[in-house]
């Protein structure tokens, strides 16, 4: 009777053994789950909370159409200029512009810097003052977000203050 009570209580640590690895292991595959798709849910950026000042100065300006009718392209070159130096360029930007309506404009940007390059976006009604969406980039700026403000402050040659405020 005793050796049958104590097969019965071995078997029942055995069955309580084997009980809590499954639930060691469920919970496991389902906190691996949790983190993959919590993970997938969104998309972080290489950048984190930045504000990027620099000055450009347009170097070039091509106009493809009659002027500022629908369906014309203007493709603008600029150098890009730090806070270290107003004399050499730490970079490009080439910003090409459809008119769409008017004066409404869909202008797509990239500034070109020494570590990576940001895209922009928007619908520009004059490029006296703007404000667009950093719609990605590459390098540093890999899957960049947030806005750039731009400022004209001289008009022949063009010049603007680009301020890039990123939110990661």
């Amino acid at each position: 009777m005793d050796l049958h009570k104590a097969t019965i209580v071995s078997g029942t640590k055995r069955g309580a053994s084997l009980a809590a690895l499954r639930r060691l292991a469920l919970g496991a595959t389902l906190g691996a789950i949790a983190l993959g798709l919590l993970g997938t849910g969104s998309s972080v950026g290489a950048t984190g909370p930045a504000v990027i000042r620099l000055t450009d100065v347009q170097v070039s300006s091509t106009v493809i159409g009659p002027a500022n009718r629908v369906g014309t392209m203007e493709i603008y070159r600029q150098s890009l200029y730090g806070s270290t130096s107003k004399f050499k360029a730490i970079g490009h930007g080439d910003l090409t512009c459809l008119v769409v309506s008017g004066q409404e404009r869909r202008c797509d940007a990239g500034y070109v810097l020494p570590r990576g390059t940001i895209m922009t976006g928007a619908i520009v009604q004059s490029r006296l003052f703007y404000t667009s969406a950093i719609t990605g980039g590459t390098g540093l700026y890999d899957n960049a977000r947030g806005t750039l403000t731009v400022t004209a402050t001289r008009l022949n040659p063009r010049r603007e203050i680009l301020l890039f405020r990123l939110s990661g």
